[in-house]
């Protein structure tokens, strides 16, 4: 599986991006995919991840203003990401899991995508 992630950029303070990340390879809709992100200096941490059916789950910190959706059909999952402010700074990850919906540290996951940077001003 390769990922391509996309979207990233510059925003000020309380604007919105939206992350892509295109999937290739067999069984897409099959796996659960994770948004991490990680800051200069900082581990990598758990934004978002979805199951195969639909169903997101979000870290604390963005419950509100982040919606994660997928599309099986053009096997891409989305972030959106609305009110950002500048602790959501950080270079974006999207990766593959291809066990059960969960809160999974990022060494579980199977597969990673490059990332984007999204950069919010204040």
């Amino acid at each position: 599986v390769q990922l391509q992630a996309s979207g990233g950029g510059l925003v000020q303070t309380g604007g919105s991006l939206r992350l892509s990340c295109e999937a290739s390879g067999r069984a897409f809709s099959t796996y659960v995919m994770g948004w991490f992100r990680q800051a200069p200096g900082k581990e990598r941490e758990f934004v978002a991840a979805i199951s195969y059916g639909g169903r997101p789950i979000y870290t604390d910190s963005v419950k509100g203003r982040f919606t994660m959706s997928r599309d099986n059909i053009k096997d891409t999952v989305y972030l959106q990401m609305n009110n950002l402010k500048p602790e959501d700074s950080a270079e974006y990850f999207c990766a593959v899991y291809k066990g059960t919906l969960g809160y999974v540290s990022p060494g579980q996951y199977d597969y990673w995508g490059q990332g984007t940077l999204v950069t919010v001003s204040s």
